[in-house]
């Protein structure tokens, strides 16, 4: 993160936790305060319009909470007669792509070895 970011991201804070609006002015306000004359104004400007309306205690707050749940696999065999017979087949084409999958990761070498 470079030093705008940085210097941005820390106004962004000071204003959060005072609950004051979090504007390109303010931000450039305190940014000056603080005699961090490096900062370029779209720093403030996106990070205005990026905070615009959302409440920056209750992100921090939420950080690792996730996205949601996982989606439900779909259970038991179909309802009727003819597609009883599908599902071993298809359980049995899943068990082939794992051992497919394993055997890449037995060949001794991995993304971060």
């Amino acid at each position: 993160m470079s030093t705008s970011e940085l210097a941005t991201s820390y106004a962004a804070l000071i204003l959060a936790d005072e609950d004051i609006d979090i504007t390109a002015d303010k931000l450039q306000t305190l940014i000056k305060a603080a005699r961090c004359d490096e900062v370029e104004p779209i720093w403030t400007t996106l990070f205005a319009k990026a905070l615009e309306g959302k409440n920056v205690k209750d992100m921090l707050l939420n950080v690792g909470s996730g996205g949601g749940a996982a989606a439900a696999a779909p259970s038991g065999a179909p309802s009727g007669g003819a597609g009883g017979d599908t599902a071993p087949e298809e359980a049995k084409k899943e068990e082939k792509e794992e051992e497919k999958e394993e055997s890449d990761e037995d060949m001794g070498f991995g993304l971060f070895d």
